[in-house]
């Protein structure tokens, strides 16, 4: 072989060996690149998820208006590595923001076309948490179905069958006749002549012991009473208002509302009420005047979306389905003269069980079940006795066979819609559910009180 030969295989091979060697080279490149770009695309997620976070912390630290929307996003060593930026929208019903959606979008800096978006759904916990939230002490009976959180600053004697957590801020408590321990249980101990019971006890094997849990930290009511006064004005502007009945018609007693399904509500003003011999815990034996005799239509009314809020200065009969939520106030604030009661007449239902619809009652004092209610009611919604309680009066012969109340009970006194004697029920509902809707935790209807003020994320979703 030549040297011309040697020389021309020598260049040949050589370039061969550069186009494999820059091939590798640009291989090697495009790799590294797509590395980047790919931790590029994992840290645009992290940076979007940071504002994400960045907001939640201005929103529990009360500074959300002075928050920036755009915002750097600093490296462990403290250099620029993206941004993001924020977009909020708030839902807002009778002047209130009932929660917010956070739209957060990020991306590193040096590959700023790589951006993520989140968004995210913030709200905070209402009362809807729970199934019953009582002042109060209260016996929950045998017969009982209670699916959720049930509290009570008082004693709780717990018979029924929970599915959660029973929670008592009492150490230990008197057990009276009315709670059935005229003759002292077993679980608890006689000390000079009193029948001192446990936070929370129970005389059936029915309810999960397990789930018992007393002393537990008292809740404050006082931090949960509703501002009535603020629902009055936002009714009277917004919303809808009534005035005391008397001062359309001197021989009124209240108002019957009747909720339709298409978003209206008709209002009756009631003439003439039936007596009913009665006993509450708070009144011994008396007349209530809870059943409605006589009654004539007044007006019927169409719910604005924009503030669903109903306000009256009277007592105030209920039931019907609502569409839309819907927050109905009963309270006396012209003269304070009287304390006033809602009283529930007959079924209280959504036109959609799918978180469109809610129910709210507020009183300024009870809320009560009629003597007229029907065998089998259900009743859903969160219902507040601000004052009193919630329940169902003893009516002798009055005996009705299942309540089922989907939603939450607020009462600042005892509750009870069933009377005993001896171990035979004698009047009310001889078997009773409770369930809460998980719908109206995050997302109540307006004005309903909150059971904690930090804000939590309610959904959250990867957006294209």
């Amino acid at each position: 072989m030549n040297k011309g030969s040697i020389i021309t295989t020598v260049l040949v091979f050589g370039i061969i060996s550069l186009i494999l060697l820059g091939s590798l080279l640009s291989f090697i490149l495009l790799q590294l690149k797509t590395s980047e770009e790919l931790l590029a695309w994992e840290q645009s997620l992290y940076i979007a998820e940071s504002g994400v976070a960045y907001y939640q912390w201005c929103l529990n630290h009360g500074i959300e208006e002075s928050c920036d929307l755009s915002k750097t996003y600093l490296d462990a060593e403290g250099g620029s590595l993206g941004e993001f930026n924020l977009t909020i929208v708030e839902n807002v019903s009778c002047g209130e923001v009932i929660d917010r959606n956070i739209s957060s979008a990020g991306h590193t800096l040096k590959f700023p076309d790589g951006e993520r978006t989140i968004e995210a759904v913030y709200g905070r916990v209402s009362v809807a948490k729970f199934a019953y939230l009582i002042k109060d002490s209260v016996w929950a009976g045998s017969d009982r179905e209670i699916g959720g959180l049930y509290h009570s600053n008082g004693g709780i004697r717990m018979d029924g069958h929970n599915q959660s957590i029973v929670s008592s801020s009492q150490n230990e408590w008197v057990c009276t006749d009315s709670f059935g321990c005229d003759s002292c249980p077993a679980s608890c101990t006689l000390e000079d002549d009193l029948c001192m019971c446990p936070g929370v006890f129970t005389t059936t094997e029915n309810p999960n012991i397990d789930l018992f849990s007393w002393p537990a930290t008292p809740f404050s009511f006082e931090g949960i009473t509703v501002d009535l006064a603020q629902i009055k004005s936002k009714a009277g502007s917004d919303g809808i208002y009534l005035p005391p009945s008397d001062t359309i018609d001197v021989s009124a007693d209240g108002y019957h509302l009747i909720f339709n399904n298409n978003g209206t509500v008709e209002v009756r003003i009631i003439t003439s009420l039936y007596s009913n011999w009665a006993y509450s815990s708070e009144e011994g034996w008396h007349y209530d005047y809870f059943r409605i005799n006589n009654e004539y239509f007044y007006d019927t009314y169409t719910i604005d979306e924009a503030c669903s809020a109903v306000f009256a200065e009277d007592n105030i009969w209920i039931e019907g389905t609502v569409d839309r939520k819907v927050t109905l106030a009963s309270a006396d604030l012209l003269e304070g003269s009287k304390d006033t009661t809602i009283i529930l007449v007959d079924d209280l239902n959504y036109v959609s069980s799918d978180g469109t619809d809610g129910f709210a009652a507020l009183a300024e004092k009870d809320i009560l079940i009629s003597p007229s209610s029907p065998d089998d009611m259900e009743l859903r919604g969160i219902y507040i006795a601000q004052k009193g309680h919630f329940g169902r009066n003893h009516y002798p012969n009055n005996l009705k066979s299942n309540l089922e109340i989907v939603g939450s009970i607020v009462s600042s006194g005892r509750v009870g819609t069933q009377w005993t004697s001896g171990s035979s029920v004698v009047s009310g509902y001889a078997q009773r559910n409770n369930y809460i809707d998980s719908k109206l935790i995050y997302s109540p209807c307006p004005f309903v009180p909150y059971a904690e003020y930090d804000y939590k994320i309610i959904k959250w979703e990867e957006v294209e």
